[in-house]
C-alpha cells in the first residue's frame, strides 16, 4: 500500500494513507507492536550469512547465531529494554554501497528504533539522517540513536555539534558513555542501549530521569555543560552521586521523545489498520466517512485513557472536500508528556 505525505496541490494517484504532520495534528486507528530495535551487525559467527535479517529476543539466541565475542550492541538494546532485535549481517569490511544496501533492506522491514552496532562516520550518520527522513516522507516512522567517538565524548561541545547537524524530530544523539563491568563505552557503543530503553518504554511513558546500567559515566559534564547540552538538543546522562541516568528524554530537535514516540505510533497504526479495513473496502459516502470518523476517534479516545493525548477531535477537513475516492479528515489533541520541571513559590 502506497503512503507518504500529500501535498494539496498535488494530490498522490495511487491508492493509500497520506498524512501530513502539522504541529496540532496526526492520525490513527489500532495499537500495533512496539520494542523492535533494528541493528547492522558487523562482525559475526559462521552460523550467520552476510546480507540476511535475523530476530532475536534472548542474549543466548544472539550468541549461538553471532558468536558471543560479537553481540555487545545486541546485548546492550536486550539490557535497555527491547522487546527483539532485528539484525542485518554486514558484509566483511563494508563499503559505503554495503552501507546503502543495508539501508535498503531495513526499508522493507518494521522496526521502531535504528542504531549502529559501534561506532559511524559523520557521512554515514548523515546519509541516515537523510533515510530515516525519506522514511518518513514515504509514511514509514522509526527513531534514530547516534552516538560519538571517546575524543567527541571529552568534549561535549563536539557532541552537541553532532546534534545540530542531525537535528531531526526522528533522531537522538547521545553525547556521553560510561563504564559497566569494567569497560569503557563510548556513547556511539552505549546508543544500543538508549535505543533499547526508547523502544522498550511505553508510548504514555518519559525516559527523563531513568536510570541505566552503567557505573559511572565517561564524562561527568558540569552544569553549565547539561544546559547547553541540552538546549542543542542533545541525550544526557548524569552520575548523580549514586546512580548514571537520562536527563531528559529529548531528540535533536529539542522535542520530547514520548511526544515524537506517540506520533510515530499514531501515524503507524492508521496506515496499517486502513491497509487492512478501509482502503478499497468502505463507500466514500456519509455512512463510509462516519464510520472511518468513528474507528479514528475510538482509537484516539484509548490513547486518551492511557494518557497519551488528550481532547482528541475528528472531523471531515472543511478546507477538501470529500469527494470520489479521496477522504479528508481534520484531527487534532493534545499531547501529554511528563512533569519534568516543578516549580515552587514557598511564602513564609
Amino acid at each position: 500500500m502506497a503512503a507518504g505525505t500529500w501535498d494539496p496541490t498535488a494530490l498522490p494517484i495511487e491508492p493509500g494513507l497520506y498524512i501530513n504532520f502539522q504541529e496540532a495534528a496526526a492520525t490513527a486507528i489500532r495499537g500495533g507492536a512496539r520494542g523492535t530495535v533494528a541493528i547492522p551487525l558487523l562482525k559475526y559467527g559462521a552460523n550467520a550469512t552476510a546480507k540476511q535479517f535475523y530476530t532475536v529476543s534472548k542474549e543466548k539466541e544472539a550468541q549461538d547465531l553471532f558468536g558471543a565475542d560479537n553481540i555487545a550492541s545486541i546485548r546492550l538494546a536486550l539490557m535497555g529494554g527491547a522487546r527483539d532485535i532485528l539484525v542485518y549481517t554486514m558484509p566483511t569490511d563494508p563499503q559505503p554501497e554495503d552501507y546503502a544496501d543495508m539501508r535498503d533492506a531495513f526499508d522493507s522491514r518494521q522496526f521502531n528504533v535504528f542504531v549502529f552496532d559501534q561506532e559511524a562516520d559523520a557521512t554515514e550518520q548523515d546519509l541516515t539522517k537523510a533515510w530515516v527522513e525519506r522514511n518518513r516522507t514515504e509514511g514509514k516512522h522509526f527513531m534514530f540513536v547516534a552516538g560519538g567517538t571517546a575524543d567527541e565524548d571529552a568534549d561535549p561541545a563536539l557532541g552537541n555539534a553532532r546534534s545540530t547537524r542531525l537535528k531531526h524530530d526522528y533522531i537522538v544523539n547521545l553525547i556521553v558513555g560510561g563504564t559497566l563491568s569494567g569497560k569503557t563505552y563510548t556513547s556511539a557503543e552505549y546508543a544500543p542501549y538508549l535505543a533499547g530503553l526508547i523502544a522498550g518504554t511505553a508510548i504514555n511513558r518519559s525516559i527523563t530521569y531513568a536510570q541505566v546500567a552503567l557505573e559511572d559515566v565517561n564524562k561527568r559534564l558540569t552544569t553549565t555543560q547539561v544546559r547547553e547540552a541540552l538546549e542543542a538538543g542533545s541525550l544526557v546522562l548524569i552520575h548523580d552521586g549514586e546512580k548514571v541516568k537520562v536527563v531528559t528524554g529529548l531528540v535533536t530537535s529539542g522535542k520530547k521523545i514520548r511526544v515524537i514516540r506517540a506520533r510515530q505510533a499514531i501515524a503507524t497504526d492508521i496506515t496499517m489498520t486502513a491497509a487492512d479495513a478501509y482502503i478499497g473496502k468502505i463507500d466514500n459516502n456519509p455512512d463510509g466517512q462516519a464510520a472511518l470518523i468513528s474507528a479514528i476517534k475510538a482509537y484516539l479516545e484509548r490513547l486518551e485513557a492511557n494518557n497519551v493525548l488528550m481532547d482528541p477531535a475528528v472531523m471531515l477537513d472543511p478546507e477538501n472536500e470529500s469527494v470520489g475516492d479521496s477522504v479528508f479528515l481534520l484531527i487534532s489533541f493534545a499531547h501529554v508528556d511528563s512533569i519534568e520541571r516543578i516549580f515552587l513559590t514557598i511564602n513564609v
